[in-house]
């Protein structure tokens, strides 16, 4: 299965800082790159325009000036790019037949692999019991071959399995493989469902991104489900976003993706020059399109840094008409109070918190106010309102209430410790 993938761009990027070695002959390479096109692009009808455009353009003289591989990669990637978000010609130095050798096979790019944690590369539950997984990249695996990549997916999905919500952070995703895609989205949807891209790629049979192994696992088709996008969020990753999007199985949040949807794979024009060819098209069977060109538009539009704080409200809002219980109910509230902007409070407004209450001591260090027990690092502080009342910086089910004479620490379960000021405990309730 071919690649969906921007890495193409990063690899041509890395190779432009190479020293040149010998002068190209650009009509040469222009004759071999549009000869590729040609052959290899997703729609003949256009593959021979764009070749025929480059041959008219390359016997002008246009890129006579481009003997240096540098400049002519990255003139051609230019010239190409509006054509279609994943062409990139790259240029790598030739290595000698003993370095070749050395180096070995070739293999996925290390945050794909073992090493970068095959994509994902953060597995938390925030507040309210909310999954969260950052992922940089889906790794590619074969039924029939190694099996780490799935394994690492599994296990990023089992520590999230109890939460009541899930967040994918794909903002720095750059795409990868239709496996990974496939395999992830059939976690959170019925088997068999009908919602998965079918690509056409030239001189192939018609494939899709339905999972080729069994889902481990119960399917949690019922658990929101919500996904983080920018404009640096391309290919496999904008096709995961797009298909769970276009079910009405996700909720997408932050900016409108890069708008690379077809995927393809890299074609030599000798000379260490290469170029990425968009082989096929993906179609998906909701909306009978993809997202080339305009990219996933997000269902809640918010700047990319903002995207985290806003999912987390989505998800929150969504859980507190959910039947829970408490003190999960509380619980859901403070964290959703808390991602609220806080009051801004004056410096010289908190100093009247300062003082010693039991063993903690209260101090404003930086125009915050922290709070500290014997050598344990200081809590921050975070204003709910200009009353007294503080949630711990990034715990926000800790509470605390300032009052006249005590400190009182709050719980979701509604007990409370209260600290005197200037002198010990005096019960709890």
């Amino acid at each position: 299965m071919k690649l969906l993938t921007a890495l193409s761009l990063s690899a041509a990027l890395m190779a432009s800082a190479a020293p040149a070695q010998t002068p190209i002959k650009p009509r040469a390479k222009v004759e071999a790159l549009a000869a590729a096109i040609d052959a290899q692009f997703y729609d003949p009808g256009r593959a021979a325009k764009i070749a025929g455009e480059l041959r008219a353009e390359a016997g002008k003289g246009t890129y006579d000036k481009l003997t240096d591989p540098r400049d002519f990669a990255a003139a051609l990637t230019e010239r190409l790019r509006p054509q279609d978000g994943h062409f990139a010609v790259s240029w790598t130095p030739p290595a000698p037949a003993a370095a070749t050798a050395a180096r070995g096979p070739s293999g996925p790019p290390p945050f794909l692999s073992r090493r970068g944690g095959y994509g994902f590369v953060a597995v938390r539950v925030l507040p309210g019991n909310i999954g969260y997984i950052d992922m940089r990249g889906f790794a590619d695996f074969a039924a029939d071959g190694d099996q780490a990549a799935r394994q690492a997916a599994d296990a990023a999905l089992a520590l999230v399995a109890g939460t009541d919500a899930l967040i994918f952070d794909l903002r720095d995703n750059g795409g990868g493989s239709p496996a990974m895609v496939g395999y992830l989205i059939g976690h959170f949807v019925p088997e068999g469902a009908k919602i998965y891209n079918t690509f056409k790629t030239r001189g192939e049979p018609d494939s899709d991104e339905a999972p080729h192994v069994p889902i481990a696992g119960q399917r949690r088709l019922d658990v929101p489900l919500y996904v983080l996008t920018s404009g640096r969020t391309a290919s496999a990753a904008e096709s995961f976003a797009y298909t769970l999007q276009a079910a009405g199985r996700a909720t997408v949040v932050g900016e409108p993706s890069a708008g690379g949807a077809n995927p393809g794979g890299a074609a030599a024009l000798g000379d260490g020059l290469s170029v990425f060819i968009s082989s096929g098209t993906p179609i998906n069977p909701i909306t009978g399109r993809n997202w080339e060109g305009t990219g996933v538009t997000p269902d809640a539009a918010v700047p990319a840094a903002q995207a985290l704080d806003r999912a987390q409200q989505l998800a929150l809002t969504k859980l507190a008409a959910a039947p829970l219980g408490e003190p999960v109910r509380t619980e859901n509230r403070w964290a959703l109070e808390a991602l609220s902007p806080p009051p801004t409070i004056a410096a010289q407004a908190l100093a009247r918190y300062e003082g010693v209450y039991g063993p903690y001591q209260a101090k404003v260090v930086g125009g915050r106010l922290q709070l500290q027990v014997g050598r344990r690092p200081p809590s921050v502080l975070v204003p709910l309102d200009d009353a007294g009342l503080f949630h711990v910086e990034g715990a926000p089910s800790r509470r605390v209430r300032f009052d006249e004479t005590a400190l009182v620490f709050l719980s979701p379960d509604g007990s409370q410790t209260r600290q005197q000021r200037n002198g010990a405990a005096t019960g709890a309730s």
